[in-house]
């Protein structure tokens, strides 16, 4: 007891002492150290495994020589931190090995990569090397890194997914991203295919088996600059039937799997066809995982090896599972997202009017633009309205905000903007009932939410040929002028709407026939310096280039839109155009009576003799009755002088101004009352008819189609 066996090979090696350290080949190179890739059979106790590097410290600074220099431990105790004693087992060495290595056995030759130290041994001598002082030996310590730095490669690997795909909400964006990720960190080919309903929002049906899979060829990626192998199915293709086999549905229950030729050729029926489409020529070893989020198979993700020649094990199985469902929730998330955007967007669309419009005032044409990716659907919009005597009302808004709620608020601004123009009220007044309107939205919403819009309302009529607009602070419009020219209506920006306190202002400007007038919304001059006049001239300049007078609106206005920059907006943008027209002075027919009932008669046959003019005269009938009943009131209840217009366009307008502010009620006469079937005649033989407010009176209007039906006198009884 107590004594120790020192095996015969280790004894000898230990009295050599220092001449056995300084007889090592480089042994002023040894020390910690990290040795790359090789294979080694290092026999003896001296031979360190792997290649041996040079270190870049000097001589006299190198550790082992620091070891061998430092004094001896007085006897009795042992050197700090030395727990090695020679020829003796330390903690956890396997049984024998420190006699196998120093008798000079040999450690079975394998590819490592790991690091290397020396130290000086710690033992208690005796004879002549114990007097000397000198140590009894050295120990070198071998440590296999290669697991580590798989790991580390493993953990850079997830968090560059992590990185790279997870803020992106465009799903094609996330797996084209995905499928660069894996080439070349993890294989030499990759491909992602997308259940066909992913791109547009939709869920993807609940697949078990095989079938028709009712997938696509989203992305691919290959190593280096290598073009994609044609056999392979090519990006946009749909994916072939296949049928079912117990690979297939392990994938489709979410777990990755290791492929092979012969394991791709059993899922795929042994059809060389299709193994064809999914195998490359020189592929060894590959790995399928699906994507897989919320219950839902999205996709899958395949990997093949073809020039690195180390085959896929489980751990990069795993790896390839855990990177899936990093993709498979950026996918998920994209696609909600699109399905919302989608979803509000449609609904904005049906809130607006047809893109393209023909009216007898104007020819227009809208077009919204939606912001780029990540960007909520704003409350942008832009109306046409018609109004009476062939007039034209033209709207441009800006809802505050962003969402749904910005949207819907949009469509009951514009609802409420269609009403108050069918009133026929003028610009500032449409736009001071407007605000009220808003600031009562504001009163019944969330504190918190911002209710507020800007709007430009404008009116062309085409008789005169004059355009009155008001401004809710919004931009001013452009008007493109026959000869090229352009101008910037100054038009004063009153308060934006919901705001209260400041009155609204009007402006009017001439516009000549073929003149094009362009209403948008603050997205569409927007610059990343903030220079909005800058953005004004840009559209005035890209306007008079494209607004010809043989092109059609809807094109230049979409040759507009590509113009912007190639960066998404990061607002929305809509953008009315209007190319006005004026009614032609054969059209239209004026006269002046004094307040006299017997100039109804004169009026009678002014109008009779100006439709057979126009070759009307199938309507004279019916345009007398109304003529009649409307000039017999304006006389009768507003005196004189009463003024009497006829327009023809795409109707017959018959119009009678007096200077009166009352307003005409209509109302079903009783059978013993003398009076009150006038405005029941003038509704009855009319397709409308209305009332609107000027500066110096009210005018009485009716329609009729040119084309008229024929009347029941009797149902007039």
């Amino acid at each position: 007891p107590g004594r120790r066996h020192v095996p015969r090979a280790a004894a000898s090696a230990r009295h050599r002492g220092p001449d056995a350290l300084r007889a090592h080949p480089a042994g002023d190179r040894l020390g910690t150290g990290r040795a790359g890739p090789g294979r080694s059979a290092h026999p003896g106790p001296h031979r360190l495994p792997g290649p041996r590097r040079a270190s870049e410290r000097r001589p006299d600074q190198h550790p082992v020589r620091r070891v061998r220099r430092r004094p001896r431990a007085p006897p009795g105790r042992r050197n700090a931190g030395s727990d090695v004693r020679a020829g003796r087992r330390g903690r956890g060495a396997a049984p024998g090995a420190g006699d196998r290595c120093a008798a000079g056995g040999r450690v079975p030759s394998v590819r490592r990569r790991g690091s290397r130290s020396a130290a000086r041994c710690s033992c208690r001598p005796s004879g002549r090397a114990a007097s000397k002082g000198t140590p009894a030996g050295v120990v070198a310590l071998y440590l296999d890194t290669l697991g580590q730095q798989r790991v580390r490669r493993d953990l850079a690997l997830l968090h560059r997914t992590a990185t790279r795909i997870g803020g992106s909400l465009d799903v094609v964006r996330v797996v084209r991203d995905l499928a660069d990720i894996l080439v070349p960190a993890f294989g030499d080919l990759a491909w992602v295919d997308l259940a066909d309903a992913v791109p547009s929002g939709d869920e993807p049906p609940r697949l078990a088996g095989g079938g028709e899979l009712h997938m696509h060829r989203a992305a691919v990626a290959a190593a280096g600059d290598a073009p994609w192998p044609a056999h392979l199915l090519q990006p946009g293709q749909p994916a072939p039937p296949v049928p079912s086999s117990a690979t297939l549905r392990a994938v489709q229950e979410g777990r990755a799997v290791l492929l092979d030729r012969e394991v791709v050729a059993d899922v795929l029926g042994n059809d060389e066809s299709l193994v064809r489409l999914f195998v490359p020529e020189d592929g060894h070893s590959g790995v399928w995982a699906p994507l897989f989020a919320r219950g839902l198979v999205l996709g899958n993700i395949t990997v093949w090896r073809t020039d690195q020649p180390d085959p896929y094990d489980e751990r990069d199985a795993d790896l390839l599972a855990e990177i899936a469902s990093l993709a498979a929730l950026s996918v998920d998330n994209a696609r909600r997202y699109t399905r919302e955007r989608r979803s509000v967007l449609a609904l904005q669309q049906r809130l607006l009017p047809p893109p393209a419009g023909d009216q007898p005032a104007a020819e227009t044409a809208g077009l919204y633009l939606p912001a780029g990716e990540g960007a909520e659907i704003s409350g942008d919009w832009y109306d046409v309205v018609p109004l009476p005597s062939f007039r034209l009302a033209l709207v441009v808004g800006d809802v505050a905000g962003h969402g749904l709620y910005a949207t819907a608020t949009m469509g009951r601004l514009r609802t409420a903007v269609r009403t108050l123009a069918d009133l026929e009220l003028d610009p500032v007044e449409l736009l001071t009932h407007l605000d009220d309107g808003v600031q009562q939205l504001t009163r019944e919403t969330d504190p918190d939410t911002p209710v507020g819009a800007t709007c430009l309302y404008a009116v062309h009529d085409p008789v005169t040929g004059r355009c009155v607009l008001a401004s809710a602070g919004h931009p001013p419009p452009v008007v493109v002028r026959p000869d090229g020219t352009t101008e910037v209506i100054d038009v004063v920006p009153g308060p934006p709407l919901g705001v209260g306190g400041m009155p609204f202002e009007t402006a009017a400007v001439d516009l000549e026939p073929g003149s094009v007038l362009a209403l948008y919304t603050d997205g569409l001059i927007e610059r990343p310096d903030g220079d909005l006049d800058s953005g004004v001239r840009w559209l005035a300049d890209s306007l008079a280039e494209l607004c010809g007078p043989g092109r059609s609106l809807d094109e230049a206005g979409r040759a507009l839109m590509s113009r912007l920059d190639d960066a998404a907006p990061r607002d929305d943008a809509a953008l009315l155009l209007a190319r006005v027209r004026a009614i032609p002075a054969d059209d239209m027919a004026h006269w002046q009576f004094a307040a006299d009932p017997a100039a109804a008669a004169q009026a009678r046959q002014a109008v009779a003799e100006q439709l057979a003019a126009w070759d009307l005269e199938e309507m004279a009938f019916t345009t007398e009755l109304i003529v009649s009943e409307l000039f017999t009131n304006a006389v009768r209840y507003a005196g004189g002088p009463v003024g009497l217009r006829l327009i023809r366009g795409g109707a017959l307008v018959c119009e009678i101004t007096d200077p009166s502010n009352t307003q005409p009620r209509l109302r079903r006469a009783r059978w013993t009352d003398e009076g009150g079937r006038g405005l029941f005649l003038v509704a009855q033989l009319s397709a409308r008819w209305g009332c609107r407010y000027g500066r110096h009176g009210k005018t009485i209007w009716a329609e009729q189609p040119l084309t008229p039906a024929p009347v029941d006198l009797a149902s007039l009884v």
